[in-house]
């Protein structure tokens, strides 16, 4: 039996030549004016990027899930758009860097990619600072360059003035043949100012409301909106549904619900939708603020995403009552997975701006921040030893970002997990430290790519909860093999 095709799935992509062009002020600006004409829209944001992806789900006022063509293969991204589409008037996919920025030659990975496979039309943001004509040509060159994409509009960006802008829009759509839906002159403000090669966080940002309405008058005053969402609504068929499973695990079986924990607050609040989504479908979803739980309260497992804790780390020093328990737990057994931001958390010390502040202390590492990268990028991650989350042999896909550098304070005292064969990790060879059933990591994972991820930690969570949690020195302490735990 043939897939159903969706021929009724308005969609468009947002590209632009390079990073920095305005992509994501203008996609804000866009969900923004869209919503409050009264349209459903679903945001999407290609590539990891977990900072444009929180303020597209601020604008939108719904989750903006990840389609990165790294991390997830083509029929998962297609599942993944039609689930989180359905039920909206139209889609946004906000592109990355360049239009044809790719892993390699072919530009695998690439906005042009992701926009083929959705059979999306392309709208092309050009910064023409200091140019005219020219931009006609590189236009052009885009569209030669892969003719099977849609390239179906430009808006233009940082415009002088009128004359610019019409000799620009003359020459594109004379030898483009495409229209102009847009002219933004430069602007005297910017209210997203830059931190870590991106935006500031909307958790950090007071007048997040603010700002995003200042990109939709941006978009009403300077875009026909219009035209735009004609192009949308003019995208054809969509691709087939792809006989593909939801990619969390099938539902708990009865009995006694798992309480998962998962830290989010204005320090910990990176996690892509689908991970707390899978969680969430087979436990009850504890959410917890480090920064003034007194506690931590009892769970059968707990989950640390990224953030800046960095940003924080005076709030999180200060509450030594909850880093306490923390630890105690972690001595005792309870099952943690931590990524980035929450692997720096679980070390002894933060050290930032030259003063040093006492983490949980259930890693013997210390962590300095940097005024330079020291991971940034996919990675892939060999496991070499034996943990309570993957199997050895594996080989896993992910996300690093972080400006911290670990200190080790005795590397015999430390178990390494995976091999790094792509990115840097803790030292650019190893990444992933276990304790007991800690697995704290650099490597950002995505559920919608990895489908086995939330299953195997509710595995586990299921067998410490099955223990009866109360591992005594007598007993075992540690859970490995996940793939072999039988639901209780």
């Amino acid at each position: 039996m043939e897939t159903p095709m969706f021929t009724n799935s308005p969609r468009i992509v947002i590209a632009a030549l390079k990073g920095g062009s305005g992509k994501t002020i203008l996609s804000l600006g866009l969900t923004a004016a869209w919503r409050k004409s009264g349209l459903k829209v679903a945001p999407f944001k290609k590539g990891p990027d977990f900072i444009d992806a929180g303020w597209l789900a601020f604008s939108a006022e719904r989750p903006c899930y990840n389609l990165d063509p790294f991390l997830m293969d083509g029929n998962q991204i297609l599942n993944s758009f039609y689930r989180h589409s359905g039920d909206a008037d139209l889609s946004l996919i906000e592109g990355n860097r360049g239009l044809y920025d790719g892993m390699d030659l072919e530009g695998s990975c690439s906005t042009a990619e992701l926009a083929k496979l959705l059979r999306a039309p392309v709208i092309i943001i050009v910064d023409v600072t200091m140019t005219t004509r020219t931009v006609a040509a590189i236009v052009k060159g885009c569209q030669a360059f892969d003719p099977d994409l849609n390239t179906a509009a430009v808006i233009l960006n940082r415009v002088a003035g009128p004359r610019q802008e019409q000799l620009i829009r003359n020459a594109i759509e004379t030898y483009c043949g495409i229209p102009v839906v847009g002219s933004v002159p430069k602007l005297k403000e910017n209210l997203f100012p830059e931190r870590h090669m991106g935006l500031v966080p909307h958790q950090e940002r007071g007048q997040a409301e603010k700002a995003v309405t200042w990109t939709r008058m941006i978009v009403e005053d300077h875009l026909d909106l219009e035209a735009v969402g004609q192009i949308s609504r003019n995208a054809g068929a969509a691709p087939p549904l792809p006989e593909v499973s939801n990619p969390c695990p099938a539902a708990a079986p009865a009995g006694e619900r798992l309480r998962i924990g998962y830290m989010r607050d204005s320090a910990f609040w990176f996690y892509y939708p689908e991970n707390i989504e899978c969680l969430g479908k087979n436990a009850t979803l504890i959410e917890l603020d480090a920064l003034v739980a007194p506690q931590l309260p009892e769970l059968d497992a707990l989950y640390i995403g990224g953030g800046f804790p960095e940003t924080q780390a005076e709030a999180l020093a200060d509450n030594s009552g909850f880093r306490r328990s923390l630890k105690k737990a972690i001595d005792g057994g309870l099952p943690v997975y931590a990524e980035c931001g929450g692997f720096m958390y679980l070390g002894e010390t933060l050290h930032v701006n030259e003063c040093e502040y006492p983490m949980v202390g259930a890693l013997p590492v210390d962590f300095m921040l940097k005024s330079r990268p020291q991971g940034h990028g996919y990675t892939v991650l060999e496991v070499e030893r034996s943990n309570p989350y993957f199997e050895v042999g594996e080989r896993i896909r992910g996300h690093e970002f972080h400006y911290s550098k670990p200190e080790l304070k005795g590397r015999e005292q430390v178990e390494f997990v995976f091999r790094v064969e792509r990115g840097h990790g803790v030292d650019g060879k190893w990444d992933g430290i276990r304790k007991k059933n800690l697995l704290a990591t650099y490597t950002h994972l995505h559920a919608g790519g990895s489908p086995w991820w939330a299953e195997r930690l509710l595995r586990v969570a299921r067998a410490y909860h099955g223990a009866g949690k109360n591992f005594s020195e007598t007993s075992k302490r540690t859970i490995d093999n996940p793939v072999n735990l039988k639901y209780i």
